[in-house]
């Protein structure tokens, strides 16, 4: 393990394994990490003995199982070899975890109309959010999109606990434009393009935008310098920062969009 200041390295044991449209659920108990995972955390999972690349995979719930005070929930859409791996693991089974990871979501100070969009697997990095928005008295919308119904993520289980759910499929950019002028903080995780238009939206009715940001990731703690970001600062010009611990949460308006594939 690294220092309490850090994130932790440690064997995480696969509790609970479930399929859910085009998306596997993990449950995993990893000591310290869920106690300490913050809306917008991520978390690092060594596959097949090192052999393959760490996959990074959203925090989606922490909740009391088996006997455990702190169980990760993530979710993996199994895609690729690494993903594909993970989402076979059965129960019992144990894997390497670093976490947790990156940069959160910010909260409001006060109460706040807050929008949530997210598309895909990445909304999974929305479900603590919304739970800390709610327990501000924060009014919470949802805008949950996939490119079909089987990757629309948890819409049922937003309902039962979110003020008003609006669920898509395809382009979300006409949804973002009409609900965005109805908000006062934005809050999206996406793909680059929904990202981007969010982005865009934001900045014309003059809201707050936060977005996490997923990128590609080889060691997931800065050290490759293999995620780079640009953003721009306060006098306009561009460098690049890394996604895993400068992100993946960045003001929208920060972001250089077409620079961001």
């Amino acid at each position: 393990m690294t220092s309490p200041l850090g994130p932790l390295h440690t064997t995480a044991e696969v509790l609970a394994a479930r399929t859910v449209g085009a998306f596997t659920h993990l449950n995993l108990a990893a000591p310290g990490i869920g106690e300490r995972t913050r809306p917008g955390s991520f978390i690092a999972l060594t596959v097949g003995e090192g052999h393959l690349a760490r996959r990074a995979l959203w925090v989606h719930r922490v909740a009391p199982m088996g006997g455990h005070r702190a169980v990760l929930e993530v979710v993996v859409e199994p895609r690729g070899t690494g993903t594909r791996a993970l989402a076979t693991l059965p129960p019992g089974s144990r894997v390497w975890v670093t976490g947790p990871l990156g940069r959160p979501f910010a909260l409001p100070r006060d109460q706040a109309r807050c929008l949530l969009v997210g598309e895909d697997h990445a909304a999974a990095a929305l479900t603590i959010l919304a739970e800390r928005l709610r327990e501000r008295g924060c009014s919470v919308r949802l805008v949950l999109g996939g490119e079909d119904d089987a990757h629309v993520l948890g819409a049922l289980e937003a309902r039962r606990s979110v003020g008003r759910v609006d669920v898509l499929t395809g382009d979300l950019t006409q949804a973002l434009t009409a609900a965005i002028p109805d908000a006062e903080v934005v809050y999206a995780a996406a793909g680059p393009g929904t990202l981007a238009a969010c982005a865009e939206a934001a900045r014309a009715a003059g809201v707050s935008c936060q977005v996490a940001l997923e990128r590609p990731l080889t060691c997931a703690t800065g050290l490759c310098q293999g995620c780079p970001v640009p953003v721009a600062d306060e006098d306009g010009a561009t460098h690049l920062v890394r996604d895993c611990v400068d992100g993946p949460v960045f003001r929208a308006d920060r972001v250089v969009w077409e620079e961001v594939s």
